[in-house]
């Protein structure tokens, strides 16, 4: 029995979590869950799941989900960054998945290392913000990561096959989104709900804007870097608007190494829960023969300039890919509530990059503190 803290358990992920382990009941335990404003489905999950901390996003909520639950559970409820902490580090789990979505994942994480909790990562911004100083932290506690989202996903089942220093380049696979093909002044039209409207995934509102801008994975190129130990030049990004191939690996001989399967998250999740074992899941198989033509093409960075920004800012290093996320929240949030265009997201991580320049990727706080002087610069612009 593997016991269990969830971080983001209302979220898309954490409820594919929460499938696999309601398909597994002797093999996974939830004994710890957080989760933001979502109070009814919280409340829902934990008479189900029975875990024995729980942390909501502050005590208005709090006290709203004490209503809904029994008195058992009246104080075992904590709150905030603090609470999230708390359920990160708890003592009886053997493994933390850290499903926050955004930079609020990121202390959290940190927590359950140094706890030393195994660690799940759905949250790409925990790497992006902090790679070095976090693989550094995995390090140093001997704990062991697994990635989650389904392209590391699939570019950890492929290094299985050879060797790392036989290693030539990873291929990371992205759809596209809803607006492959379009140009700058088709995309200055397109509405809130067009964006939210991903052709292959189901997720949450945050990464299915960060889909449609191509940030998504721009930020999933810099958590490659981390989690691979490779360098840019060591890393690249095809349109693949089928979603079949998750990513793939080339090796030094040529090989290359594809991961296939159906767009379903419960596959890269199981896969981190039972590594280096497989949990038969019962999905609809893959049927390549219905798949028709499997396409794969050049970004258009010219339409999508997020993903250039992403790879400028591994170059740049530093504090600028914890500046690029945080603008990009802004941003996102600005476009979500119709203040600024579907282009201006990019355009707005630029000019914040611009600003914010200072600090080392070896202090956390100056980290926290460039997070922290791009949301007010990104507010400042878009103001």
């Amino acid at each position: 029995m593997k016991f269990i803290s969830l971080l983001g358990t209302t979220g898309s992920i954490g409820v594919n979590v929460l499938k696999v382990v309601r398909k597994f009941p002797k093999h996974y335990k939830i004994v710890a869950m957080a989760a933001g404003r979502n109070v009814k489905r919280l409340a829902e999950q934990v008479v189900e799941f029975r875990p024995e901390l729980v942390s909501i996003y502050d005590d208005f909520q709090a006290e709203t989900l004490r209503g809904l639950l029994p008195e058992e559970y009246h104080n075992r409820i904590v709150t905030g960054l603090e609470g999230n902490k708390l359920v990160a580090a708890y003592s009886k789990a053997d493994m933390t998945i850290s499903a926050i979505v955004g930079a609020a994942g990121l202390l959290p994480t940190l927590a359950a290392i140094g706890a030393g909790k195994d660690i799940g990562l759905a949250n790409k911004e925990t790497l992006v913000m902090a790679g070095k100083f976090v693989m550094d932290a995995v390090k140093r506690e001997g704990v062991k990561l697994f990635p989650i989202d389904s392209e590391h996903s699939a570019i950890f089942q492929a290094l299985e096959a050879g060797q790392k220093d036989d290693l030539k380049k990873i291929i990371l696979t992205a759809s596209g989104g809803p607006f492959r093909g379009k140009n700058l002044e088709e995309l200055r039209s397109v509405t809130r709900e067009q964006a939210l409207n991903h052709p292959n995934w189901d997720m949450g509102r945050k990464i299915s804007i960060d889909s449609a801008t191509l940030m998504n994975k721009g930020l999933e190129v810099i958590e490659a870097k981390w989690l691979f130990d490779v360098g840019p030049e060591e890393i690249e990004v095809v349109v693949h608007p089928q979603s079949i191939v998750h990513s793939l690996v080339e090796y030094m001989d040529g090989s290359v190494i594809a991961q296939l399967g159906i767009p379903d998250m419960r596959i890269p999740i199981s896969y981190a829960l039972s590594y280096p074992k497989r949990l038969e899941l019962d999905l609809n198989p893959l049927q390549l023969s219905q798949c028709g033509n499997l396409e794969f093409l050049e970004p258009d960075y010219t339409s999508f300039p997020a993903l250039k920004i992403a790879f400028e800012a591994i170059s740049t290093g530093g504090v600028a890919p914890a500046v690029l996320n945080a603008a990009n929240e802004i941003a996102v949030d600005a476009f979500l509530d119709s203040r600024i265009k579907f282009p201006d997201i990019a355009e707005t991580v630029a000019r914040t990059m611009d600003i914010v320049q200072e600090g080392s990727e070896d202090s956390l706080e100056d980290i926290l503190q460039a997070d922290k002087s791009a949301r007010r610069e990104a507010l400042r612009i878009i103001q």
